[in-house]
């Protein structure tokens, strides 16, 4: 190599080395923190629960004393632990936040000053512990189908008639590869979870099932559900029955609409419809792309909280807005009839009989 004998580029080459070193210096020896604002996470979730009680549940859609309960009940019974990275209470309000506003991994790592690896990471484990404290809050209460619920008992157009409940199903947005979505575009045209729920008429749930395809129909997982022991289905006691669409066999215990009627759904209405509703957890509207298994963890963590929330809050605005409402659907009436494959039997003909016995005593109420 040969040196250079003017001093001008000697001096062009010694400028460039310089600025070389100064580079690696400040990349490798020197970096300024990412994460260096004095407001950490633990003083942010401290200021939220020590403010006002509106900002409480904007972040975390639940009010501070049910936040102080949860975290007090995760910890004692379902294995909620701190690190020395981040305190068990910052782990909560991180969680909480992130499936009530659907936040991007960057925004909440933003947020509580920490990487996004770690976020990710706490977010796993917040997951596992909520789907833990699912398999006691997603059940029926002891003795639930014992007695008539009371929320329909001084109704006459329920009464006295031994509805336990409802099921349904719901598709959530699915995130999965597209060598893999044509099992999960359904009739919403976009990859979804089909998920089945059977709800009380307090508004909890007290069952599901997430995972299947969007593609699966309603029947199927139903019936999965009923033979799988190991999911503890709530069947109904003889004599008592659910709710169900026209998606689901008509059998014993399961009763659904009459064959080819028309339903006006805002003759069923008993109130005002709420305003200006807004959903309580945010992120199964816009599903993060999580492996699918994560995302149907996220399902039941979500149906979890709604029902914690449900037992403990003294009075919460999204149950308030929420009741009575039919999905938003006004003035539509809706041709229902019962699926081809089904066949009429003993067990049908007897859900037909209640159908027929129930709508004979609400005319007769009605006059």
């Amino acid at each position: 190599m040969s040196i250079p004998e003017d001093e001008d580029e000697i001096n062009q080459i010694i400028c460039v080395i310089a600025r070389l070193i100064e580079l690696c210096y400040v990349k490798y020896i020197h970096k300024t923190p990412c994460m260096n604002d004095h407001h950490t996470g633990n003083i942010w979730l401290m200021g939220m629960l020590q403010g006002n009680e509106s900002r409480c549940h904007n972040m975390f859609r639940m009010d501070k004393d049910v936040f102080i309960r949860l975290f007090d009940e995760l910890q004692k019974n379902y294995g909620l632990k701190g690190s020395r990275r981040m305190s068990a209470a910052e782990m909560l309000g991180m969680f909480l936040n992130i499936l009530g506003h659907g936040s991007a991994n960057r925004q909440a790592h933003d947020c509580f000053q920490h990487s996004g690896e770690t976020m990710s990471r706490y977010f796993s484990i917040l997951l596992d512990v909520v789907c833990r404290l699912a398999v006691d809050v997603i059940k029926p209460l002891e003795n639930a189908f014992n007695n008539t619920p009371k929320e329909i008992l001084p109704d006459s157009r329920y009464m006295p008639h031994d509805c336990i409940g409802a099921i349904d199903g719901i598709h959530v947005q699915a995130i999965v590869s597209p060598s893999n979505q044509i099992p999960f575009i359904g009739r919403k045209g976009i990859p979804t979870q089909n998920v089945m729920a059977a709800s009380n008429f307090d508004m909890q749930f007290i069952f599901a099932c997430a995972g299947w395809e969007g593609t699966t129909h309603d029947t199927r997982i139903f019936l999965s559900a009923l033979r799988d022991q190991s999911l503890n289905f709530p069947k109904p006691p003889n004599g008592k029955y659910y709710l169900v669409d026209k998606g689901y066999p008509q059998m014993r215990g399961y009763l659904g609409p009459s064959k080819g009627e028309r339903y006006h759904l805002p003759d069923f209405r008993r109130g005002v419809q709420p305003m200006g509703h807004k959903e309580r957890l945010s992120i199964l509207r816009d599903m993060p792309s999580y492996p699918f298994a994560k995302q149907v963890k996220i399902v039941i963590a979500t149906m979890a909280l709604h029902n914690y929330i449900k037992r403990h809050a003294k009075r919460d605005c999204h149950f308030d807005e929420s009741e009575d409402d039919l999905n938003g659907i006004q003035g539509e009436e809706i041709e229902i009839d019962v699926d081809a494959q089904q066949e009429d039997g003993p067990a049908t003909q007897e859900m037909e009989a209640l159908r027929n016995h129930i709508a004979a005593s609400l005319m007769s109420s009605s006059t």
